[in-house]
């Protein structure tokens, strides 16, 4: 595991249904926290589709043909940075399993600077609730199949965590991405605008202090549509639940901090909570 401080982004976007447009914007991003320096990053959720009904004809054939995952290929390589890309529909789960008809995977893979997909974690818990916005019900089980295991993909930094926007609500889930060894948690996500206006920062700092982790959320963030709205707020977090850096505005742009290792090392030693846990 490396100690030397790590420099990483959380990128907040604004996506539509256009894919071009979508990964086009996701590029600019990936470019610019790479000339600041940014050796991890983190794309949210939906990143390169948002809003479209009809994702099974969009799947990835998760055998690195399809467009999205090109794409990632190339820019990482490119760039010579790790990469968490959100989530992109996939046709086949991270373990093999055919999507249902008419749905997809919501699978969120890890890049390394080869441009090698390393891992992939498809989201388990799946958005079906009833929220006061204009959109109302959103019934993500309509158009995605869960996955049905947590996912820690090996870093030189140490075990990077991973889940997507629901799971942030089950803090079980956060403490299996614990045990298997994870030092930071990632958490794309488009979290609608009310309810991450009352609970986005204060759950996320929550699963950083309990589980003494670093946590990198990278929200979705803006109107993108005449109903849906999300809250933004793209944020990294450290250990002791502080908020490093946190892009305010609505719209596309970057969140960057460092994160220090050897002060995560000092807290889980001096505050060994993880090893005290009875239940």
């Amino acid at each position: 595991m490396i100690l030397e401080p790590l420099r990483v982004a959380v990128a907040q976007m604004c996506s539509g249904p256009d894919l071009d447009v979508n990964l086009d914007q996701a590029g600019k991003l990936i470019t610019t926290a790479a000339a600041a320096g940014v050796r991890l990053l983190v794309l949210p959720e939906n990143f390169a589709v948002f809003g479209r009904r009809d994702l099974h004809l969009l799947g990835e054939p998760s055998d690195g043909s399809g467009v999205i995952e090109r794409f990632l290929a190339t820019i990482v390589r490119q760039h010579q940075l790790w990469l968490v890309a959100g989530t992109a529909p996939y046709l086949v789960s991270g373990d093999g399993r055919p999507a249902p008809a008419g749905k997809v995977f919501p699978g969120c893979g890890v890049w390394n600077p080869a441009g090698e997909c390393v891992t992939r974690y498809d989201k388990c818990h799946l958005f079906d609730v009833e929220v006061a916005d204009g959109v109302g019900q959103y019934r993500e089980s309509d158009s995605f199949a869960p996955g049905i295991r947590p996912v820690v993909a090996d870093t030189p930094w140490g075990g990077l965590g991973l889940s997507i926007c629901y799971d942030l609500r089950f803090p079980e889930y956060y403490r299996a991405l614990t045990q298997l060894g994870a030092v930071m948690l990632t958490v794309p996500s488009a979290f609608t605008y009310r309810t991450g206006e009352a609970h986005w920062e204060v759950l996320l700092r929550a699963r950083a202090i309990e589980n003494q982790c670093f946590v990198l959320a990278a929200n979705q963030g803006g109107q993108h549509d005449a109903k849906r709205r999300t809250w933004g707020h793209s944020c990294v977090i450290d250990p002791w639940g502080r908020v490093l850096a946190c892009r305010q505005e609505e719209g596309p742009g970057l969140a960057i901090a460092d994160l220090d290792f050897v002060e995560l090392q000092d807290l889980r030693r001096q505050m060994p909570v993880l090893s005290h846990r009875r239940f």
